[in-house]
């Protein structure tokens, strides 16, 4: 399973007539278990697309002229732009930046594509384990002063108390 997965699950017409008009489509990006919502105009496709050829072999894009704006023709579309997306995720290795970029993806080092997003099944004993060491060690509840029976009083937890509620105590 690729850690970037793309559908184009919906799109949108705005604009009051056909000539002025345009489509909206709606692009649901999920990665490492968390989704958000991308939405993109078909000239944005389009753009990605001539700045993707400069850097791979990008596939081929849905036409950029539709003779007719009925739901049928925009469906096909949609269908095609999510391909599109599909197809360069499983084609390359890495992915461009810029592609990255479209999708609102936040850059991460170039891993291919097939490692997985840091989970805990994969990291190494060695790595969990804590690299500090505790600065003070409690035997007891440090805010119970010793009692009167103890024959050595723990200087530590006296000190530690009286630096926190007797600022200005001054000892004897």
């Amino acid at each position: 399973m690729h850690p970037i997965e793309v559908s184009i699950p919906s799109f949108r017409s705005e604009g009051s007539n056909v000539e002025k008009g345009y489509t909206v489509f709606k692009i649901e990006v999920l990665m490492c278990g968390r989704q958000h919502t991308v939405e993109k105009r078909y000239s944005e496709f389009h753009a990605l697309h001539k700045m993707l050829k400069k850097i791979i072999k990008p596939p081929e894009i849905p036409s950029k002229h539709v003779r007719n704006w009925v739901p049928k023709v925009l469906e096909q579309r949609r269908q095609g732009l999510e391909f599109y997306l599909q197809t360069i995720i499983m084609e390359n290795e890495v992915l461009p930046k810029i592609f990255l970029d479209f999708l609102n993806i936040r850059h991460f080092p170039s891993l291919p594509k097939t490692e997985s997003c840091g989970s805990f099944e994969t990291e190494s004993e060695e790595s969990s384990k804590l690299t500090h060491q505790p600065a003070l060690l409690f035997q007891r509840d440090p805010y119970l002063l010793p009692t009167t029976n103890d024959t050595f009083s723990n200087m530590v937890i006296e000190g530690v108390i009286r630096g926190i509620f007797y600022p200005d105590f001054q000892p004897r």
